[in-house]
């Protein structure tokens, strides 16, 4: 009981008022223990975030320990196959038809081979550590053998969960949906109503893209509040730990129109960060209508998401279309309190992806809201060479500008909400299309270096397309570097929009970096189109 009694003097002011102090702590203290029966105590979920943000202050000052892998030889070396085989069974989900949510659990093994510890809060503050068994689960196939053995394995210990998924009645009253999943590191996924799976969050980023290498922070345990029958949100908390940094997290989940989380963080440095990313999305990117490489696939687009979205503060929209580069992109756009940024897949139409097991079409655009004063900072986009696209090679976040240094604390709020294509308070004309080919023209005798691209965007809008053909548009093109010609702007037949035509010309092979925006005489009319072509992407 030594860690128990070094615990009470640092929680002491957070908790002085509290009759069950021993208990709480003890519960805590214990949840990585290996004890069979599930802990039990007593605690209001109005003070709980308190209660874990001291914890997580107390892990900052402590030396960091690393998490133990699962000690099950049967799950260290299952195959995928074999994990797949291994279901939860529906009967079996916590708080079944008690209310709107259900809860299910992921069985460790394969991937998952670090086990965090879950606990739920019911309606009279009672904290109770949820289990594992071998019961919860079917095992089907191939991993029917495992049953037996995992349980033999842990008999006498608490093993733990891989994740877990919450289930609500998202598009029928009949049936039950996910509509989060927490699975893996600090990574959880939302859908909105109509969705399916695609991009994930994260509680935390760490040094992505240094050459030092990522850090990624795991959510070690989870408090999860049963809401009341009649309730549509709910209240997640999680406490988050890494070599860097430890924190404590709250999710206030409300699914309804679509999907919003609320987040509020508290995050604490053991040592100096590098690079801290806020409220990081992670996203895959393969191939598509900007795609200047030859893909060997039936489908012509595959991506979770096409573009990045950013807003300021003086309400300049910003979309950045993704790419699959030749090399590792790290680009950035400089804020002060910025209004939102976020990924999206504004592409919905089937026919421009042509899959019918993955639906693409259907994947979640994810949109992140500050609360409060941010500072400020800069939006990162980080674009990764893959030749698949079961890769996540795409990863956006919010870097403070002030250093987060060994003994720091940050806390901060912000908004995540599901959308399909477009935002419902973005009211300028949007991108619809980045297009890139050769400059030459048919034929010609002596055509340019194959870095030289023509480019075509097209913008659309409730307002601009009802525009006359016979105004004068303007494209408001800027380059940081090279040369820009033949820029044109025409309406596209049947209202679709308008379309921007031009060629470049990159100088001494530098990257040209480029930004564009419609105009009617001194207004601009569209959001700002930014893209950074790479005279090497053209092999």
């Amino acid at each position: 009981m030594k860690e128990l009694i070094h615990l009470i003097p640092t929680w002491e002011k957070a908790t002085k008022s509290w009759p069950n102090l021993l208990l709480v702590i003890t519960t805590l203290a214990c949840s990585h223990l290996a004890i069979a029966e599930p802990v039990t105590a007593t605690i209001p979920h109005s003070s709980l975030f308190e209660v874990i943000s001291a914890r997580a202050k107390k892990l900052a000052n402590d030396d960091y320990v690393a998490p133990k892998d699962i000690a099950v030889a049967a799950l260290n070396n299952i195959n995928y196959q074999d994990y797949r085989a291994i279901r939860f069974k529906q009967d079996n989900s916590l708080w079944k038809d008690e209310g709107l949510y259900e809860l299910q659990l992921f069985h460790p093994g394969f991937l998952y081979k670090t086990p965090i510890t879950i606990n739920t809060v019911d309606h009279d503050a009672k904290l109770s550590r949820v289990p594992f068994s071998t019961d919860f689960y079917q095992y089907d196939g191939s991993a029917a053998p495992l049953k037996d053995e995992i349980a033999k394995s842990v008999a006498n210990t608490q093993l733990g969960h891989a994740g877990f998924r919450l289930h609500y009645p998202l598009n029928t009253s009949r049936y039950k949906d996910e509509v989060v999943v927490f699975q893996g590191a600090s990574y959880f996924r939302v859908v909105g109503p109509n969705q399916v799976y695609g991009l994930s969050a994260r509680g935390l980023a760490i040094d992505t893209a240094e050459n030092s290498g990522e850090e990624f922070p795991m959510f070690k345990e989870f408090w999860l509040v049963k809401p009341q029958p009649e309730h549509s949100n709910i209240i997640i908390f999680a406490l988050l730990d890494s070599p860097s940094v430890t924190g404590a997290y709250k999710f206030d989940i409300s699914p309804v129109t679509n999907t919003a989380v609320t987040v509020d963080m508290q995050i604490f440095a053991r040592k100096d960060v590098k690079k801290l990313g806020v409220a990081p999305l992670t996203s895959m990117f393969y191939h598509g209508e900007n795609s200047t490489k030859f893909f060997d696939d039936y489908r012509p687009e595959v991506h979770d998401s096409d573009g990045l979205l950013t807003q300021s503060q003086d309400n300049t929209w910003v979309w950045r279309p993704l790419n699959n580069p030749s090399q590792l992109s790290v680009t950035s756009f400089s804020y002060h309190n910025p209004k939102g940024f976020g990924l999206a897949q504004r592409d919905r139409d089937f026919n421009h992806y042509q899959d019918i097991e993955a639906h693409y079409h259907n994947r979640p655009s994810l949109w992140i809201e500050p609360q409060g004063d941010w500072g400020n900072g800069r939006v990162e986009l980080v674009e990764i060479p893959t030749n698949t696209e079961t890769n996540d090679n795409i990863v956006t976040y919010w870097v403070p500008e002030k250093p987060f240094k060994a003994g720091d604390s940050l806390a901060l709020s912000y908004k995540i909400s599901s959308f399909n294509a477009h935002l419902v308070q973005q009211h300028l004309a949007t991108v619809v299309s980045t297009r890139i080919g050769s400059a030459a023209l048919p034929g010609e005798d002596n055509p340019p270096p194959k870095s030289h691209r023509q480019f075509t965007v097209d913008f659309s809008g409730a307002e601009i397309n009802q525009l006359s053909s016979q105004l004068n548009l303007q494209a408001d093109l800027q380059l940081a570097s090279g040369n820009a010609r033949d820029v044109t702007v025409q309406k596209l037949p049947n209202s679709l929009g308008w379309r921007v035509a031009f060629k470049i010309a990159p100088h001494n092979g530098k990257p040209v970096d480029m930004r564009l925006a419609l105009k009617l005489h001194d207004k601009e009319v569209s959001e700002v189109w930014s893209y950074v072509w790479y005279p090497n992407d053209i092999k």
